[in-house]
């Protein structure tokens, strides 16, 4: 072949989305495909095939000395009962998992945090409560006790979720500055018997894995979005 066949080959290589720098074999990792991944050196992406999706994947990755993402782990996820939703336009109680790119405030949970755990981890009470109401000064916030603005309907009693909530890690989706009728409470937590009310969850031992495997010095975050479409984890 002629050395000039070869050369515009090669460049029309790195045109190609995902493709590999040159030297390198296999499309690039999923993070170094992003259009912002937090500026940290840990990673999760919680991916489904498509909007209408109640599962997909969970991977967590961490970026080296050599600036290159590499994968950690990786797990069965299950995402909204009401599918995948753009989280700058999600409406609370569709039952819809916001897709987005979110940091991870703290980790909490019924059980104690496993052994290495390094995130802020904050025990569940009797008392403990995250509130969902609208109307109150506590939304989308931990409350213990739960304020008298805050209606039991319309909270989160979180002890009562044994399962889920044995381990879990809060999404900073519409935390810092909530928006009402957004939506609150977005998890990342334990399976339990089906698809989520709009959180991201894992079977046990990953959530597990996630816990001992996060370090807050990293900057972790969580990408939330589907393979392709205008809710491409690529365009977060």
């Amino acid at each position: 072949m002629r050395p000039g066949v070869v050369a515009a080959l090669l460049s029309a290589s790195l045109l190609v989305p995902g493709a590999a720098p040159a030297g390198e074999s296999g499309p690039r990792p999923l993070p170094a495909r992003m259009a912002d991944t937090g500026g940290g050196t840990q990673l999760i992406t919680a991916v489904a095939p498509g909007t209408g999706s109640t599962s997909g994947r969970v991977t967590w990755w961490e970026r080296g000395g050599g600036g290159r993402w590499v994968k950690a782990g990786s797990a069965p996820a299950r995402f909204g009962a009401g599918g995948l939703t753009d989280g700058a336009t999600r409406e609370q109680g569709t039952n819809t998992t916001p897709t987005g790119l979110y940091g991870l405030p703290y980790a909490f949970g019924i059980e104690p945090a496993p052994r290495g755990t390094a995130y802020r981890y904050r025990p569940v009470r009797e008392n403990s409560w995250w509130c969902q109401d609208n109307a109150s000064r506590a939304y989308n916030r931990w409350t213990e006790p739960r304020p008298a603005d805050c209606r039991a309907t319309e909270a989160e009693h979180l002890i009562t979720y044994t399962e889920q909530y044995a381990h879990a890690l809060v999404v900073g989706f519409n935390y810092h500055r909530p928006v009402r009728g957004r939506g609150a409470g977005i998890f990342l937590h334990v399976d339990g018997r089906g698809a989520t009310a709009g959180c991201v969850s894992v079977p046990a031992e990953a959530m597990r894995r996630i816990l001992r495997w996060a370090e807050p010095s990293r900057r972790p975050h969580i990408a939330i979005g589907t393979s392709g479409g205008a809710t491409a984890i690529t365009r977060y």
